[in-house]
């Protein structure tokens, strides 16, 4: 039913993804499938980009399902599963069920398992206590069968599956003159075994007749019951218990909720079902599946043995940067090269943090570590992912062994590591067919300094001619962003691959002098700032600006 029933393991990035996120993600999933026991998915926390796209497409590995929340959901707990009961079912049979299976309600269910409505204990009780209609039998449409199972009877005569559906239930316990009175053509007669109260119930025209502590019937009545096509029931029970239990074989249909119920699905997070739970006083809710199947019932009791998804994060550690629902999640490991973040977490996790240019560089060390056999196709991810980190070995954050682990993984793969990079480079620079959200967004991260929140935006190309063509739909969009993310500040580094530089786009009402502070030696051009051989974000821009920030 659900991947975590199987205590499956995500593997997840951060938002807006790059081509590091993705491919760490792949490859640390495919170390621990390797080296634990266990089912470890990779994840990814928004869409790819086009650079990383050509990536996955080149070595023919398949791009990670979208998650957009870790939050616990209904199909991470065990809820109670049910099989449903049919609207035919008696009010007897049905309350029979909730007393075996220990519950309140029961869900009606159809025969492809869409929710009908439901029955309560209060619905049935209702029934005994508030209905005085002699009439309620027929107006029910009951059937003769669910009379005969409810009162534990024999069917004489007559057709089972035909319905009460015209007179009243009368109990005949006057004489003969007072019978022929209170019984009317099409009712339905509980009498005891005496053949003359028979048959002036038959005389009467009767729809059906009940005949109590008795399971033999007088021939003569049998016979004329069949002439008038008047069903025939016997039993042991008396007419007290008789005419009681009679009532119980009316078709739950007739009392059941059918309107205004509030159902859940697998699919639902458990903070949105908590929230509906607490406005209504209803004890249980049905829950549906994708298709609006009836798959089972959920209580507020359910709700206390949650199972958090279980996460680990590669390539970030910041709450702001994490998947939406990361504070309900159970968070495994985080393997990153960034700065110590925002997150925390419940107990020690094992958290594997190295000054490197890439997380992908940490990622191959810990397959060397655990003698895991890197295949080409995974080599080839790793050695793309360290490519663009580095800017090909051009960012300041790239280190020996950042350098090192490319060239040993574009070996295994079988590439040249500067074909490689030039066509991923190539394929990230093709603006053509994006719009401005999709080019802003596809390597943005927030930060937090002081009471500051910001945002950085990196589009990195071959030449200045693609950065050029984007830069003034790039600053019109800049104050959209704001006000979306609820962002103090907005920057966008526009990285010349080629020259190792970078062109710094601003917006918000502090950010120009922020830069001026951070930057003093930068050439101001009257709407951006440049910037000789700054190409890292997390190296050279974050602290330069937070620093700044802080003076502030």
């Amino acid at each position: 039913m659900a991947e975590q029933k199987q205590h499956v393991v995500w593997v997840v990035g951060h938002k807006n993804p790059d081509t590091d996120s993705i491919c760490a993600a792949i490859a640390y999933a495919d170390l621990k499938n390797k080296s634990e026991r266990g089912v470890f998915l990779p994840k990814k926390a928004g869409n790819v980009n086009q650079e990383t796209r050509y990536v996955l497409d080149r070595f023919g590995v398949k791009e990670p399902d979208t998650i957009a929340d870790v939050g616990a959901q209904l199909k991470d707990i065990d809820y109670r599963q049910s099989e449903g009961v049919s609207e035919h079912v008696t009010l007897k049979k049905a309350w029979e069920l909730m007393r075996q299976l220990d519950v309140v309600t029961m869900p009606v269910v159809n025969e492809n398992r869409h929710l009908e409505g439901i029955i309560t204990n209060s619905d049935i009780a209702y029934s005994y206590m508030d209905i005085l209609d002699n009439r309620i039998l027929s107006r029910a449409r009951t059937q003769y069968k669910n009379i005969v199972e409810t009162i534990q009877g024999n069917l004489q005569c007559g057709n089972p599956h035909a319905r009460f559906t015209k007179g009243k239930v009368v109990v005949s316990t006057g004489n003969r003159d007072a019978m022929r009175r209170e019984i009317d053509q099409d009712d339905l007669v509980v009498v005891g075994n005496i053949r003359e109260r028979q048959l002036i119930a038959l005389e009467r025209d009767a729809a059906c007749i009940v005949i109590c502590g008795e399971n033999r019937v007088d021939e003569d009545v049998l016979r004329l019951a069949r002439q008038q096509e008047c069903v025939l029931i016997t039993t042991e029970y008396d007419a007290f218990t008789t005419a009681r239990l009679i009532h119980q074989s009316i078709p739950i249909r007739f009392f059941m909720t059918r309107d205004n119920i509030i159902s859940f699905q697998l699919d639902d997070y458990v903070d949105y079902v908590q929230d509906v739970m607490a406005s209504v006083r209803h004890r249980d809710f049905p829950i549906l599946d994708e298709q609006r199947r009836f798959v089972g019932m959920l209580s507020r009791r359910y709700l206390l043995n949650t199972q958090k998804k279980q996460v680990i994060l590669v390539d970030h550690n910041e709450k702001t940067q994490a998947v939406d629902g990361i504070e309900q999640a159970d968070i495994l490991e985080i393997i990153d090269h960034h700065r110590i973040g925002s997150l925390e977490t419940m107990s020690p996790i094992f958290f594997r943090n190295q000054p490197v240019g890439c997380t992908s560089t940490i990622i191959y060390q810990m397959y060397q570590e655990k003698h895991v056999t890197v295949e080409p196709q995974i080599a080839g991810l790793l050695c793309a992912a360290i490519l663009s980190d580095t800017l090909m070995f051009r960012s300041p954050t790239c280190t020996e062994l950042d350098e090192c682990a490319a060239r040993e993984l574009a070996s295994i793969a079988g590439v040249e590591v500067e074909e490689l990079a030039s066509a991923m480079f190539e394929a990230g620079s093709d603006f053509g067919a994006k719009t401005v959200s999709e080019i802003f967004y596809q390597d943005f991260k927030t930060f937090v300094a002081e009471e500051d929140s910001f945002g950085v935006a990196q589009i990195s190309a071959v030449g200045e001619k693609q950065l050029a063509a984007i830069k003034g739909n790039l600053q019109t969009y800049m104050p959209v962003v704001l006000g979306e993310k609820d962002l103090k500040m907005c920057f966008v580094m526009l990285t010349n691959i080629l020259t190792e530089s970078t062109e710094l786009l601003y917006e918000g009402k502090k950010a120009k002098e922020t830069v001026h502070r951070a930057f003093s030696d930068a050439e101001f051009t009257g709407d951006s700032f440049l910037l000789p051989g700054v190409v890292s974000r997390k190296k050279q821009l974050i602290p330069s600006l937070i620093d700044a920030m802080q003076e502030d």
